[in-house]
């Protein structure tokens, strides 16, 4: 990723999303997509409509958790595989499966998870 942002904001956003507070992460997230450069704005955009679709999907409301799971996917599909630390492919393989999911009316098979690895 080039250009600067809040790096120690954009780690703590990551955590609190897989410690499974999709709300606050967003919440964070969202601080961060502000601040950041435009070539980053989608990749964040991404992530934080990943964590909104998660928090949709824990308050029931899964035809929002579906939509904006496959908005987030579109964001995040036009990075490379390795951004801002995260593999994307395997993150957007398993939203496609929780997608997937959505649409059948079933339960995620899995919560999504973000693994960082530090750049």
């Amino acid at each position: 990723m080039s250009g600067e942002f809040d790096f120690s904001s954009y780690r703590l956003g990551i955590r609190l999303f897989n410690e499974g507070k999709f709300f606050d992460a967003h919440e964070v997230l969202e601080d961060v997509w502000r601040a950041a450069p435009a070539d980053q704005k989608k990749f964040l955009q991404g992530l934080i409509q990943l964590a909104v679709a998660l928090h949709h999907y824990s308050t029931r409301n899964n035809v929002g958790a579906c939509s904006l799971m496959k908005r987030a996917a579109r964001n995040l599909s036009g990075y490379p595989n390795l951004y801002g630390g995260i593999e994307l492919r395997a993150l957007l393989q398993t939203m496609t499966r929780c997608s997937e999911a959505l649409t059948a009316g079933a339960p995620l098979p899995c919560t999504p998870s973000i693994q960082l690895r530090e750049c």
